[in-house]
């Protein structure tokens, strides 16, 4: 072992050791790691930021933007919505909800897709009581095998693609992994159908900050357009429009006020309707009954063509000029260009006419504005913003833009005529340029501490192969496997990348597990295709630790999940895969 090679091995040793400690942040490691290495000289100056310029990068940056216009087009909602109300038990609502996360997330990021149908799983807990902690958990399963089964479904097909382009001068297309991936997420499926049983019941889940202020009802008033396709409806039709989660407070016609309406009445078209719901629930509810915001025609001023219109929640403070005066005497619009969407109010049903209810100490103003003069007008009305959070109640949907504009991009990947990263980058561009997306959500759908551990570890990972560190492992462990069946390098291989995922980054294992698999293939004179898909399947099935993959964290504190929650199903789901993994990886990647 060379000087250079310690010091590769060292500073790689310390990386993983720093990751499993947990003591500091994964990006902040990956970022010193980078740092050390450049001054240790065993990473160049000129690649110190290959990593930040890698197609790996670009890809998983524009996945995260993909994955939020779907999350924010309600597809998903629309497709699920004849569907969702049959799902009365767990014994259903486990294999459904876990197989349509799974599907998601061949087309989308895993992590994305989990995020977009947590929400609907939550929606069905409350629904039907089922305790959170039986359905999250294998749907961030179903998530994490479903993403093995396209290149952009997860990180480690992406980064596996890009090692296999350096080794062999080509990388992995979009659907190589597709055979593979598909008979393993068949399994895990079958088994998660299953197998959820060996979950807690009944464990209540932790409540975010944004969560608790997302429970927050509004009252605000929609109107009934002219040529409104939906009407007319009974009350109790358009309130089971709202999932439930709408109640309708009065019925304004022709200036008259009926407050409470019996169910049976009919809402027709030119009717202000005043209701009440969580902001999510609201605009479902905006969504399916093609209704209109009262408030929100009035045209904001926005100081640059650049400028957006934001929407922002406010309390109003004790020393508030509005404190007293109704919505049509503070004129808000009037005097600061501002519109008032919304009323919550704790302990109190508003049931009169929005524009006549007297404003009070501690209630929640929703506010539409230019987002540059806003928190001027907040300071100076005494109105105090709310913890951040994306508001996004009257914004019109692109429903089916972001399924089109991915699906074309898929296309052409699949076609081979243009390559993958400018594929995603050209589809995250044409989502927001063409409005499924506004520039803040496409910039706040960015991962930061995951693109920055990627990119920093590359170089670090790198440092093992320019070394000949990863030719050094590499033969020892052909000397352990030499003689012995494939299957059983392949296994090694397997197992080697399952075992190091639930304690780093899957990102981070593939960047420093592929190369070794791809060494050591070499070294058994073995193509070294089956290696580089082994430690791509073994870096995508984290199920042990709520560490090692996004999925897992997402779903830890909403399920209640504790960390020895995750070997209860996840260790037989593990072994399952490291059985079957490597016969099915040499059915269709022969050595």
């Amino acid at each position: 072992m060379t000087f250079d090679q310690a010091l590769a091995f060292g500073l790689v040793g310390l990386t993983i050791a720093a990751f499993i400690w947990g003591r500091f942040r994964y990006d902040l490691v990956a970022v010193a790691a980078l740092v050390v290495g450049l001054a240790i000289g065993v990473i160049p100056a000129e690649a110190a930021f290959d990593g930040f310029r890698n197609d790996v990068t670009v890809i998983i940056a524009c996945a995260l933007i993909v994955s939020a216009a779907f999350a924010r087009s309600g597809i998903v909602e629309l497709a699920l919505r004849r569907v969702l109300p049959l799902l009365k038990s767990e014994q259903s609502q486990v294999p459904v909800l876990t197989a349509v996360v799974t599907a998601l997330s061949m087309a989308t990021k895993n992590v994305g897709a989990l995020a977009i149908m947590t929400p609907v799983a939550m929606q069905v807990c409350r629904r039907t009581g089922t305790s959170p902690s039986r359905l999250l958990m294998p749907m961030a399963f179903g998530a994490m095998a479903g993403g093995m089964v396209t290149l952009v479904g997860t990180s480690p097909n992406i980064i596996v693609a890009e090692v296999r382009a350096d080794i062999l001068g080509e990388p992995f297309r979009m659907y190589d992994y597709a055979p593979v991936g598909l008979a393993i997420t068949a399994m895990a499926l079958v088994f998660l159908a299953v197998g959820y049983r060996l979950l807690p019941r009944n464990r209540q889940g932790a409540t975010s900050m944004k969560s608790a202020l997302a429970a927050a009802a509004y009252a605000t008033e929609v109107a009934a357009p002219e040529g409104w396709s939906v009407g007319p409806i009974s009350v109790a039709r358009l309130a089971d429009l709202g999932a439930g989660e709408v109640r309708v407070l009065a019925l304004i016609r022709e200036g008259k006020r009926r407050a409470r309406p019996r169910g049976n009445t009919m809402v027709r078209e030119g009717d202000i309707v005043l209701v009440e719901g969580e902001q999510a629930a609201l605009e479902t509810f905006l969504a399916r009954s093609r209704m209109r915001l009262v408030r929100d025609d009035r045209p904001v001023a926005l100081n640059a063509p650049t400028e957006e219109a934001a929407i922002v929640e406010a309390v109003i403070g004790r020393n508030s000029p509005l404190k007293g005066l109704s919505v049509r005497q503070s004129d808000l619009y009037g005097q600061y260009g501002v519109n008032l969407l919304g009323v919550s109010r704790s302990g109190y049903e508003l049931t009169q006419h929005l524009r006549t209810a007297k404003l009070q100490a501690g209630d929640i103003l929703l506010l539409q504005g230019a987002e540059n003069s806003l928190p001027a007008t907040l300071q100076g009305l005494d109105l105090l913003p709310l913890v951040e959070r994306e508001v996004r109640l009257g914004d019109a949907r692109k429903r089916f833009l972001p399924a089109i504009v991915l699906a074309a991009a898929m296309i052409l990947v699949g076609l081979q005529m243009i390559p993958v990263a400018v594929a995603f980058f050209g589809a995250a561009v044409a989502i927001v340029a063409l409005g499924g997306l506004r520039m803040r959500e496409a910039y706040a759908a960015l991962d930061g501490p995951l693109l920055v551990l990627v990119a920093a570890l590359i170089p670090v990972s790198d440092a093992i192969q320019q070394t000949g560190g990863a030719d050094l492992i590499a033969g020892a462990l052909s000397g352990v496997f030499a003689g012995a069946p494939g299957v059983l390098a392949v296994g090694g291989v397997l197992f080697a990348s399952m075992a190091v995922t639930p304690f780093l980054n899957n990102a981070a294992t593939v960047l420093i597990v592929a190369p070794i698999g791809a060494t050591l293939a070499q070294r058994l004179g073995l193509n070294p295709d089956p290696f580089l898909m082994a430690v791509a399947v073994g870096a995508a099935c984290d199920f042990l630790t709520p560490i090692g993959h996004q999925c897992n964290t997402l779903v830890m504190g909403p399920g209640g999940y504790r960390f020895g929650d995750y070997p209860r199903l996840g260790a037989p789901l593990s072994l399952l895969v490291l059985l079957a993994g490597p016969p099915l990886i040499l059915t269709f990647w022969p050595l």
